[in-house]
């Protein structure tokens, strides 16, 4: 159970968290040795505080949950995330952008968001796997590598699909063993977790963390 604990963000996203919720979500991931709490920005220092100590990360969201903001704005938001606290970033790329094959702005916009990181903190993007063709995932993520990412991650859990475990495989046969691979999204069952992790899958975004790791 606490190895597969370790590939787990135990994530909460939604717009009506409330305190109570991150402090309640920050403790589970503390008694369950969860590889980080997900959460929104707005929420970094309370976690960051009740994680102090703990082996824990904070990881929070960049441009989420469309990836429509500038890239000057997705840079402001990772520097401001790291100063309060976070440990790990999760970036949405410029979707639209890839899609009408403009590829060195959304290079570019990775780009940013790995130099405001500055190695201080890692970077996973999110290429929201279930809006693209199998060949713009493959260029998202080769775009990702080079920009310098440290992860490449399928969905927010925001758009019309979650994780798959083909996606997953093709991601990780697109980047190979270098950087690693997020599952996230529609994942709520330790059969669908391993699944992920057969596939090539190195974190698993989950809300459903405990009974993830809770199972027989």
């Amino acid at each position: 159970m606490n190895d597969l604990a370790k590939y787990i963000d135990h994530t909460a996203l939604k717009a009506n968290t409330t305190e109570e919720d991150i402090i309640k979500l920050s403790a589970e991931a503390r008694k369950y040795g969860f590889a980080s709490v997900c959460i929104n920005p707005c929420w970094i220092p309370l976690a960051a505080q009740q994680l102090k100590d703990s082996s824990v990360n904070v990881c929070t969201v960049i441009g989420f949950p469309l990836g429509a903001n500038t890239s000057e704005t997705k840079a402001f938001e990772t520097r401001d995330a790291i100063e309060k606290g976070a440990g790990e970033v999760d970036m949405v790329i410029n979707v639209g952008a890839l899609k009408a094959g403009l590829n060195a702005k959304v290079e570019e916009d990775i780009r940013a968001v790995v130099d405001a990181a500055d190695k201080r903190a890692l970077v996973k993007v999110i290429i929201e796997a279930c809006l693209l063709t199998d060949e713009e995932k493959v260029t998202a993520c080769q775009l990702a590598v080079r920009a310098g990412a440290d992860y490449v991650k399928t969905s927010t859990g925001f758009s019309t699909g979650g994780a798959t475990a083909a996606d997953v495989r093709l991601m990780r046969e697109t980047v190979g063993p270098s950087i690693g691979v997020k599952a996230a999204g529609g994942i709520h069952t330790k059969s669908e977790a391993l699944a992920m992790i057969e596939a090539g899958a190195t974190r698993i975004g989950a809300s459903s963390g405990i009974k993830i790791v809770a199972a027989d």
